[in-house]
């Protein structure tokens, strides 16, 4: 496994850059594969899915996955089902589209769910996250609560990820667009992680409330393109990993106010090979818990905590587009003490990665033709 620590470089060693195009390959989804701790199978439950970005599991069983052009599906019963109809119109080019899919924490009452995508604003595209009601093939009283302002031009860097915490706020990643000098101003809301009430209203103890100038849903800033959030399972203090440039992609533990460094401080370089910024450190200005050098191009995030994995309970699993590979990352509290490169002769681009209620691991792969894949015990 490869060696970590904790806030400090990370060296990888990682395999040669996968040719980019290359198609998952689900072919050896049939095989078990042998990882450090555990065997496992994958199992593939749905293909032909385009460009897919995330899941949300439902009560019954059923499981919401997003498309990039712009399609909610049902998964349910071994069957994809027909596009959702209500969903938001999407500025669906390059990085935009239909993103990040969560269910509101009393769904099972009042039938919520909420979506992140690239939204068409003054001036260019935006992250936005609306929120409809549930009713099967459709979404009701569809309404859109937030849009990261201002809009601007580009299809890159709309950050998206989703999640509710504890306290019932919902943490949205807004990623700078592209423009790097906007993950700094706090009077912008791109660059920066979000924390709403459910119908979009500003907490009242959010850290920049009453600061003039300040956008007062900003919980931190200073990010670059956050595409992975999640809870820990223990503490209930939400986890993100984002993109760096050449180089940097960085695991943050959020803390409220708090300016993670983008584009004054970072672990990587321009990619045409010049420094960034002031160096990796600055008062002031927080480090990661974990970077990557080569960057892996993480994307989706998740404790694992289920039973039918014992040896992983605890571990974070993340998906790497670039590399094409599922990263474990072993933890002892905050601490970095391991990581393992899994599926790498998939040569898939893992999009999304869930603990599922089940027990099981599912992930998405981005490709013309994704899938959904799951990961169970080979025994």
């Amino acid at each position: 496994m490869t060696g970590s620590m904790t806030r400090a470089a990370i060296g990888t060693g990682l395999s040669l850059l996968i040719a980019a195009g290359v198609a998952t390959t689900t072919a050896a989804a049939d095989r078990t594969y042998a990882s450090e701790q555990a065997s496992f199978k994958v199992v593939t439950l749905a293909e032909g899915l385009e460009h897919p970005w995330a899941l949300a599991f439902l009560p019954d069983g059923g499981i919401l996955i997003t498309e990039r052009p712009g399609r909610l599906r049902l998964f349910r019963d071994g069957a994809l089902g027909p596009p959702i109809a209500g969903v938001p119109a999407v500025e669906a080019r390059n990085q935009g589209g239909l993103l990040d899919v969560a269910l509101d924490p009393g769904f099972a009452q009042n039938r919520l769910v909420y979506l992140s995508y690239a939204a068409q604003g003054f001036g260019g595209a935006a992250t936005a996250v609306a929120r409809g009601r549930f009713a099967g093939d459709r979404l009701d009283d569809v309404q859109e609560i937030f849009q990261a302002e201002p809009a601007s031009g580009g299809g890159r860097h709309f950050g998206s990820r989703l999640v509710f915490a504890p306290d019932g706020t919902l943490y949205v990643t807004a990623g700078e667009r592209g423009s790097p000098n906007r993950a700094q101003d706090v009077g912008d809301d791109a660059g920066a992680v979000h924390r709403l009430n459910p119908d979009g209203g500003v907490p009242a103890d959010n850290p920049l409330v009453g600061q003039a100038g300040a956008r007062p849903t900003i919980y931190s800033y200073g990010h670059r393109n956050p595409q992975g959030m999640t809870l820990h399972p223990e503490t209930g203090a939400v986890w993100t990993h984002e993109h760096g440039p050449r180089g940097g992609d960085e695991v943050n533990i959020l803390q409220p106010g708090v300016n993670y460094g983008w584009p004054v401080i970072t672990y990587g370089i321009s990619y045409g090979g010049q420094p960034i910024g002031e160096g990796n450190a600055k008062p002031g200005m927080a480090q990661p818990l974990l970077y990557w050098v080569p960057s892996i191009a993480p994307s989706g995030m998740a404790f694992y905590t289920g039973d039918k994995f014992p040896e992983w309970r605890g571990d974070l699993f993340v998906g790497a587009l670039v590399l094409r590979h599922l990263r474990r990352v072993e933890l002892d509290g905050e601490t970095v003490v391991g990581q393992e490169e899994l599926l790498k002769d998939l040569r898939a681009r893992i999009r999304d990665v869930r603990n599922g209620p089940d027990g099981y691991i599912y992930l998405l792969t981005d490709a013309s033709s994704g899938a959904l894949l799951r990961l169970e015990p080979a025994d």
